[in-house]
C-alpha cells in the first residue's frame, strides 16, 4: 500500500512529520491528516529522525495496517471551520487550525475543500417535470410597505416545474388561519396539487419532542390529509430554493411597485397583486419539461369550509 496524504496531495507526508517532530502537531491529529494508525505514525515518524525524509515512502509501505477512512480529517477539519472560522480566509484559517487545534493543512487544501463542501450544500434539487406536480409555500415577513404600512408576512405559492408565481396573499402573520385562507384561494383558482412543499414551521409539522398524543399531524396537515394532498418539509432553506429565490426577487420588485402605487394597507396590497404575479410570470416562469398539468378538480366531496374549519 503506498500512503498518500490525502487525495488532492497538497498535504505532504514530510510537512506533517516535521510538525509532528517538534510535537507542533498531536499524534492523533497527524494520524488523521495521514489516514494511518497510531502505530504506523511512529514508524513514520522514527524513518524521519533517524533516516531522513527519502526513507519515509519506504516504511509506509511495508506497513500492512488498514488506512483510516479517507474523508475523516477533511469531515473535522470542515466541522471547526464552520463552527469558529466560516468568515475567514484560507491563509488565516490554515493558522488557527495549526495553532489552536495542532492541524496543518495547506491554505490551496483549505480553499479547494471549502469549495467543494460549498457545491455540495447548494446543489440544486431537479425541477418536477409538471405543472402541480409540486409546489412550494413559504412565508416572507417583510416591511412591505416600507414606513408607509405595518410589518406583514406575504403568503407565496410557486409551481416547481416552471418557477411560476401560482398565489400571494399578504396576511399579518404566518399563522394556521392564514395559511388555511391563501391554500382554500389557491385550490379554488388551480385545483389540488399533489403535494405541498414547505419548511418545518409549526403550521406544517408538530415540532414538540413531547408531542406523544394525537397523529403527528397539524391542523393544516389534517385539512389536506383530508384533501388528499401530500405536505413535505424541506430539511434545509437550500433544499426549497425555487421560492427562497422568489422571495428575493419579490422584495426587490414587490417593495418598489407598491411604493409606486402608494400601498399602505394589507387590502390595497392584495388588490394589485394579480396584475403583478401576470408580469412576474411572463419575465421569469420557465416552460415545464412536460406539458401535462397535473392540478386534480375539486370533487363533489371536497368540502373546503370543513377541512379549513
Amino acid at each position: 500500500m503506498t500512503v498518500r496524504l490525502m487525495s488532492d496531495g497538497e498535504l505532504t507526508r514530510l510537512e506533517t512529520l516535521r510538525d509532528l517532530d517538534p510535537k507542533r502537531l498531536t499524534t492523533q491529529a497527524a494520524a488523521q491528516l495521514l489516514r494511518l494508525e497510531r502505530p504506523q505514525v511512529f514508524r513514520l515518524l522514527k524513518a524521519y529522525r533517524t533516516e531522513g525524509s527519502n526513507r519515509v515512502n519506504l516504511v509506509a509501505t511495508r506497513s500492512s495496517q488498514q488506512p483510516m477512512q479517507a474523508g475523516a480529517a477533511k469531515e473535522s477539519a470542515l466541522a471547526i471551520i464552520r463552527e469558529w472560522y466560516w468568515d475567514f480566509g484560507p491563509t488565516l484559517v490554515a493558522e488557527k487550525l495549526r495553532e489552536v487545534h495542532g492541524i496543518t493543512l495547506g491554505r490551496e487544501t483549505l480553499r479547494l475543500w471549502r469549495i467543494d463542501a460549498q457545491k455540495r450544500v447548494n446543489q440544486p434539487r431537479s425541477r418536477r417535470d409538471c405543472v402541480g406536480e409540486l409546489v412550494q409555500l413559504d412565508g416572507s415577513e417583510h416591511w412591505w410597505f416600507e414606513d408607509r404600512g405595518p410589518q406583514c408576512t406575504l403568503l407565496v405559492f410557486v409551481d416547481d416545474a416552471t418557477g411560476r408565481l401560482m398565489h400571494l396573499e399578504f396576511v399579518e402573520s404566518e399563522s394556521t388561519f392564514a395559511y388555511f385562507r391563501a391554500t382554500r384561494s389557491y385550490l379554488q383558482a388551480w385545483g389540488k396539487p399533489i403535494a405541498f412543499y414547505s419548511d418545518k414551521h409549526g403550521v406544517f409539522r408538530v415540532n414538540h419532542p413531547g408531542a406523544l398524543r394525537g397523529d403527528g399531524m397539524t391542523q393544516f396537515g389534517r385539512a389536506l390529509h383530508a384533501l388528499n394532498i401530500d405536505i413535505i418539509c424541506a430539511n434545509s432553506s437550500q433544499a426549497k430554493g425555487r421560492v427562497e429565490r422568489a422571495h428575493k426577487t419579490l422584495q426587490d420588485r414587490l417593495v418598489r411597485e407598491r411604493r409606486l402605487a402608494g400601498v399602505r394597507t394589507l387590502a390595497e396590497g392584495n388588490a394589485l397583486l394579480p396584475a403583478f404575479i401576470a408580469d412576474y410570470n411572463a419575465r421569469f416562469a420557465k416552460l415545464p419539461a412536460n406539458q401535462k398539468d397535473l392540478h386534480r378538480p375539486l370533487r363533489t366531496g371536497d368540502d373546503l369550509e370543513d377541512a379549513f374549519a
